[in-house]
């Protein structure tokens, strides 16, 4: 595993974003683990935040994009921080764009916030997590109406690995086969377990075998195939 990896899933857990316990999610399913994006909160913590996308982006894309799209809300700040940091760490003026959830009708008008979407864009899409990949059917849609763009793909932080909504594949995989554009994540859940389970990690072990346990439950039941 890549040591940004690794340092990414401390971050997260450091940051309270990753957590381990008894959730329901938004799709019903009880998860033994969450994340919630929304407890990024500090400057330091978007810094370094935007720097891990950034890493993540350059991996899998390389530099031949020219907007980061982050849909309302949570991809608004993503895409932000993201921009500044691939213009740090690789040089690279990358505009970000995001949507509005109510169209605006003055001033700066429109459903769109920072840059306009132009023909011949290249556009990478941000967000924080993907369950089931029902928010790339709202969010495809907003892209492709604004102008002749290509999306080139879509970077999360983390993948879950469970089934999406039509069958056994993961949420991202079947963004993959819908859409036709990439789709990967800075961090698998697999990664996660791999990294924690039985490992110390300041001064305490966070996935021990009962929490292993619940994973690999809910992993036969929801888990892709």
């Amino acid at each position: 595993m890549e040591q940004y990896k690794k340092e990414f899933i401390e971050f997260m857990t450091d940051s309270g974003v990753l957590k381990f316990g008894e959730f329901t999610l938004k799709s019903g399913r009880r998860s033994p683990f969450f994340m919630n994006a929304g407890n990024y909160v500090t400057g330091s913590q978007l810094m370094k935040l935007g720097e891990y996308y950034a890493r993540a982006i350059h991996e899998h894309y390389g530099d031949d994009f020219d907007v980061l799209f982050g849909p309302a809300y949570k991809g608004i700040p993503l895409s932000v921080a993201t921009a500044i940091a691939y213009a740090k760490l690789y040089g690279r003026e990358i505009r970000y764009c995001s949507n509005r959830k109510e169209v605006k009708d003055h001033g700066d008008a429109g459903i769109l916030l920072g840059s306009k979407l132009k023909d011949g864009d290249r556009v990478i899409m941000i967000e924080d997590v993907t369950t089931s990949g029902k928010s790339m059917e709202e969010t495809v849609p907003i892209v492709k109406a604004q102008a002749d763009v290509t999306i080139v793909g879509l970077i999360i932080s983390l993948n879950r690995m469970e089934k999406g909504l039509d069958g056994n594949k993961s949420a991202l995989e079947e963004i993959r086969d819908k859409y036709g554009f990439g789709a990967h994540a800075i961090v698998t859940m697999q990664e996660v377990t791999e990294h924690l389970y039985n490992q110390p990690y300041k001064g305490k072990i966070i996935i021990d075998d009962a929490l292993k346990s619940a994973i690999d439950t809910y992993y036969e039941q929801y888990g892709a195939k």
